[in-house]
């Protein structure tokens, strides 16, 4: 029987739970509207600065950049030289590794906040000749269609609301062949409640509230399987969907040609 992944009619596509059309009572509990720190206007930057920082650490620590590279490489494996946009880029870590990665891969490097971009601009990423990095709104992508190989939104589309989210789906798969998200993978609501008290803790001891703070409330955030396939339904568009994950990340491809021949 085939699954309907449009949004409910009990539900707009603004209030699309985070676990889905059919997510149960409980999951709903399990999400927020409570933005992160690097999301909200009345925050001292040098206070997100100390957040991205802290990503950054922890996506080095744990190796996290190689993974996401390694993924974004097996999508472009039979293109010798591809073109990648990065949305949401936060620091700059996926794209380096990229560039270290592939001789002759071509990066576009891009986040919504003028800040980071003016931090990633003023490193090796600005003056390195296969980069560009500019500011870009995911909902609106400065670029023609086809323009890209492959788009990546890694560990940051949980930063969309479900409108915002939905119209980056269109837009990256408009402008690229595929659109890969790499991002928190939501918990079961029912192991939920038993395993936040415990990595918050941790993360508090090791990176600080403000870190701990907006790494919790991504948990709660975090899109499920079904509400991405919820939010790319809201496209109109035929866009075919492939997931998998890790225990720790969920992976979503999409694309609007058929993914085996993209």
């Amino acid at each position: 029987m085939h699954e309907d992944h449009r949004v409910s009619a009990t539900d707009t596509i603004d209030t699309l739970p985070r676990g889905g059309p059919a997510a149960s009572w409980l999951d709903r509990q399990l999400e927020t509207e409570r933005l992160e720190f690097l999301d909200r206007d009345d925050v001292d930057d040098r206070v997100k600065r100390s957040v991205v920082r802290a990503l950054e650490h922890i996506c080095t620590k744990f190796r996290y950049n190689e993974k996401f590279a390694q993924l974004a490489m097996q999508e472009v494996a039979d293109i010798p030289r591809p073109r990648i946009l990065e949305l949401g880029a936060g620091h700059g870590g996926f794209s380096r590794e990229l560039l270290e990665r592939h001789p002759d891969v071509e990066v576009t490097v891009t986040d919504i906040d003028p800040a980071s971009v003016d931090d990633m601009a003023a490193g090796d990423l600005g003056s390195h000749p296969r980069a560009v990095v500019r500011v870009e709104d995911a909902t609106s992508i400065n670029a023609p269609d086809q323009a890209y190989d492959l788009v990546v939104f890694a560990q940051s589309f949980h930063h969309l609301p479900p409108r915002a989210a939905a119209a980056a789906i269109a837009e990256a798969t408009r402008v690229a062949k595929k659109f890969l998200i790499v991002d928190v993978l939501r918990q079961s609501p029912i192991v939920q409640p038993l395993r936040l008290p415990l990595i918050s803790a941790v993360i508090l001891l090791g990176q600080g509230y403000p870190t701990a703070h907006d790494w919790l409330i991504s948990e709660l955030r975090a899109y499920s399987p079904s509400a991405l396939q919820a939010l790319a339904a809201h496209t109109e568009t035929d866009i075919a969907t492939r997931f998998s994950n890790d225990r720790i990340h969920q992976v979503a491809v999409m694309s609007r040609g058929d993914l085996d021949k993209v």
